[in-house]
Formats: structure tokens, sequence, C-alpha cells
């Protein structure tokens, strides 16, 4: 399983319904192999999402996080206007890797 987050970013003045993350959720469908998806406002217009999908390897776990988001954005009137601006799986900082015993 894999963590994707994709931003996304509404046009200046267009705002997210409050209930966003329940609209997408509701829109993933068993086909996806999405397992979770989090949602997390950034602002009034910015958003991630975090999508936990089952794949046998990153490039295929980033390739379905882009396409069922471009999904999303076509089947959710209130992501209509929104446009993708990264997808990628996070990187952890160095801090929280484990270290070598000495």
């Amino acid at each position: 399983m894999y963590l994707v987050h994709v931003h996304l970013e509404l046009p200046s003045g267009e705002q997210l319904p409050a209930n966003i993350g329940a609209v997408v959720r509701s829109a993933i469908v068993p086909g996806d192999r999405v397992e979770h998806v989090a949602v997390h406002p950034r602002s009034a217009s910015g958003l991630t999402l975090g999508f936990y999908l089952l794949a046998d390897v990153l490039e295929e776990a980033e390739e379905r996080a882009v396409q069922v988001c471009g999904r999303l954005l076509r089947e959710i009137p209130q992501l209509g206007a929104a446009s993708m601006t990264s997808a990628g799986v996070p990187l952890l900082p160095l801090a929280f890797l484990p270290q070598p015993m000495d």
C-alpha cells in the first residue's frame, strides 16, 4: 500500500464546500483500489487528497492516484474548476527514519 498526495487548487474566489471530505469519499469506487482517502483543506481554495492505494510498485500508485483524481475532478461538481498542481508520494524528513545503532 502506498500513500500518494495529490494537491488541488481552485481558481481565485472559489471556495471548497465544508463537506468536501464526505463528497470525495463517496465518489471512490472499488475499482480505484483506494483503501482510504484523507482530505486536508490547505486554505479556502487549496486541498490535499491523501490516497492510500493498493499497488505493486510506486509508479503504479502515483499513476492511479492521478487517474482517480482526474475522474473526481470530472464527476464532482464542487471540484470541477479545480486543477491538480502536483501528485506524488510524500517524502519523510531524515529525522523520522530509523538511525543505525552504534
